[in-house]
């Protein structure tokens, strides 16, 4: 199999982008996919994503976990593809696109991607921690001197702890920096391991600091760069959000079985 493949990235979580409006990438072959994302054997990325046709939209993502799996939401990804999209010429500044969680609707302004998010309507507070689904599940918990907390360690016990380890959950540590800042790493499932971004992840983070008092637009700080997220709020009802920030093609190559 020989095919042409790009490399994007947005805040350093990068992926895989493949042109599939053609379809013949063997999506049910997730042996294959999780070697494509192989840091040492393959292409290496947190995640693989299909750009496919849509009838009513601009396009379609797939995005597939670095183990393989079809994946949930992400944020980033979506980000990346839309900037994909764009290279490819399917859309000017504005557009539509499905994805697993639905619609979709982003625009390109000032050198960044802006992708709206699904609403949420759920907020679960439990003692040390928040819940919430933002495209994929999500595991909020604030904590103090962030650069030095051990994200993969605690990460890991809790997106496999009795709660979660069915299902699994994306496992997001936060610690406020500013007035209106945040400071956030994650540990992903399906990666299994700490990313340098998540975006439903500070997405997530984002609408629980707004019980903390934070105010739309929140800006949020990671290891790969700076991301914003814009919301309105109604008691515990999220519309309207978007996630903002920088999504770049790295390279590209082709793949030669």
């Amino acid at each position: 199999m020989n095919f042409k493949f790009y490399k994007y990235q947005g805040t350093g979580n990068d992926f895989i982008m493949i042109d599939n409006r053609e379809p013949f990438f063997p999506k049910h072959k997730p042996s294959f996919i999780a070697h494509l994302c192989h840091r040492r054997f393959g292409i290496g990325a947190d995640g693989l994503i299909l750009l496919e046709n849509y009838e009513g939209y601009d396009f379609r993502m797939v995005y597939f976990n670095a183990d393989g799996s079809e994946g949930s939401m992400c944020g980033n990804g979506g980000r990346c593809t839309v900037k994909f999209a764009h290279f490819l010429g399917l859309f000017a500044t504005h557009t539509r696109f499905m994805a697993v969680d639905g619609e979709h609707e982003a625009f390109l302004k000032d050198a960044k991607v802006h992708i709206k998010m699904i609403p949420v309507n759920e907020l679960e507070k439990q003692v040390d921690y928040y819940f919430l689904n933002t495209g994929s599940p999500h595991y909020v918990q604030f904590v103090e001197n962030l650069a030095d907390f051990a994200v993969f360690e605690e990460g890991r016990k809790i997106r496999y702890n009795q709660r979660f380890a069915q299902a699994g959950t994306n496992v997001n540590f936060v610690e406020q920096v500013a007035d209106n800042q945040l400071f956030v790493r994650t540990y992903e499932r399906g990666v299994e391991d700490e990313t340098y971004s998540c975006g439903t992840g500070v997405t997530a983070c984002a609408l629980v600091s707004s019980n903390m008092g934070l105010k739309s637009p929140v800006q949020i700080k990671t290891l790969g760069g700076e991301l914003q997220v814009s919301f309105e709020k109604s008691g515990q009802h999220f519309n309207n959000i978007y996630l903002a920030g920088p999504a770049e093609a790295v390279f590209a190559g082709e793949y030669k079985d």
